[in-house]
């Protein structure tokens, strides 16, 4: 054993660790730019330059019947809030500009429409062309198309809407709003990029200067050295959620209905893991370019796509979903989304926070072996 190395856990050296962490930190404007300024601009992207949600989808009716129910049907289209109507007579007219990509698709008000709806509107009554290049723009055309002419009918021909009335109620998201759980995720995301890029960057700068060899050679343990640079940065991490959730109720307009303190308990327990993986990657790196590579490849982008964040886990290949147990950002992003949408539904956040603290563990457990003490290793 290393003689100069105190055995034990000694809280004042711990101390001594973090105070010079700390105004290490205080003194480096890159460390609060990536704190404070990346996640504000990155959830302004999230939230502005990403949406789920189609509206204003440009669309032609072509409007082949004079008859006053055809003209009723095409206003019925031009009166929604998702689609803007280009009026035709002829779909010819249209059909350049579907595919010329200005329009994603038309419907073709017949010239016998009003003659199939006196027949007891058996059989189509109308037809809708989409532009398939773009799937899910199509099946919402194709299905709101349908629902607009359905509505209308109904309205028009109260038998054809049959007997069975059905009334959608969407609970936590009532407006179906995708920034109401994208901004939630969008946390998560900003938090994997922080955690990770931030304690990876500044532990490989201090293996590039030196300076870790310095504190190598101190009496300090391995552990103590490791958990005095997690500190500050688990305190900064967790500031910088506090930003990222004061922007989501009140800039982005997303409720919490949970409680704050569930809220930096569920961040608490995802620093940890993230934190954990930066100390594992500058470990390894000792280098800053090559730690801020794998940074993005190993934190940033399993958290954007493994996470259930943009692509449903579900709909994944089975050896996927089986990595994503092993990806935090998934147990964040649901858990963010349960406590913003939902409220603290503890079935759901505890089994996250412990499969969270879990993976942290076994990262620190990890960074601590690959941390040598001796600097002939």
């Amino acid at each position: 054993m290393d003689e100069r190395v105190a055995p034990g856990f000694d809280l004042r050296r711990l101390g001594a660790l973090v105070r010079k962490e700390a105004l290490q930190v205080v003194r480096d404007p890159s460390t609060i730019l990536i704190a404070f300024v990346l996640p504000v601009v990155m959830l302004f992207l999230f939230a502005y330059a990403v949406s789920l949600d189609i509206r204003q989808v440009p669309i032609g009716v072509v409007l082949e019947s004079d008859g006053a129910a055809a003209q009723s049907l095409a206003a019925a289209f031009s009166g929604t809030r998702y689609f803007v109507v280009k009026p035709a007579r002829d779909r010819r007219e249209v059909a350049e500009d579907v595919v010329g990509g200005r329009l994603r698709g038309f419907v073709v008000i017949p010239q016998d429409f009003e003659q199939r709806l006196a027949a007891g509107a058996r059989g189509p009554l109308i037809q809708i062309i989409t532009d398939g290049a773009q799937p899910n723009t199509a099946n919402f055309v194709a299905n709101y198309a349908q629902g607009v002419a359905a509505l209308w009918l109904a309205a028009r021909v109260p038998a054809a809407s049959g007997a069975l009335a059905l009334e959608p109620r969407f609970w936590f998201n009532p407006e179906i709003e995708s920034r109401r759980f994208l901004v939630p995720g969008a946390i998560a995301i900003v938090m994997a990029m922080i955690g990770t890029l931030l304690t990876a960057l500044v532990v490989a700068r201090e293996w590039e200067r030196g300076t870790m060899e310095a504190l190598m050679s101190t009496p300090a343990s391995v552990v103590e050295i490791l958990v005095g640079k997690l500190l500050p940065y688990f305190a900064l991490g967790l500031s910088a959620s506090i930003l990222a959730a004061l922007l989501a109720v009140n800039v982005f307009d997303v409720p919490l209905r949970g409680s704050w303190p569930v809220l930096l308990l569920l961040a608490s327990a995802f620093l940890v893991p993230a934190l954990g993986q930066g100390l594992l990657i500058s470990a390894l790196a000792r280098n800053q370019y090559i730690a801020a590579q794998i940074a993005v490849v190993t934190g940033f982008l399993p958290a954007l796509l493994l996470s259930g964040f943009l692509f449903e886990i579900d709909s994944m290949p089975a050896p996927i979903r089986a990595l994503t147990y092993i990806i935090p950002a998934r147990y964040f992003v649901s858990s963010l989304q349960t406590v913003f949408l939902a409220g603290d539904v503890w079935i759901v956040l505890l089994p996250d926070m412990a499969a969270m603290l879990a993976i942290g563990l076994v990262l620190f457990a990890i960074a601590r072996a690959k941390t040598p003490k001796s600097l002939d290793t």
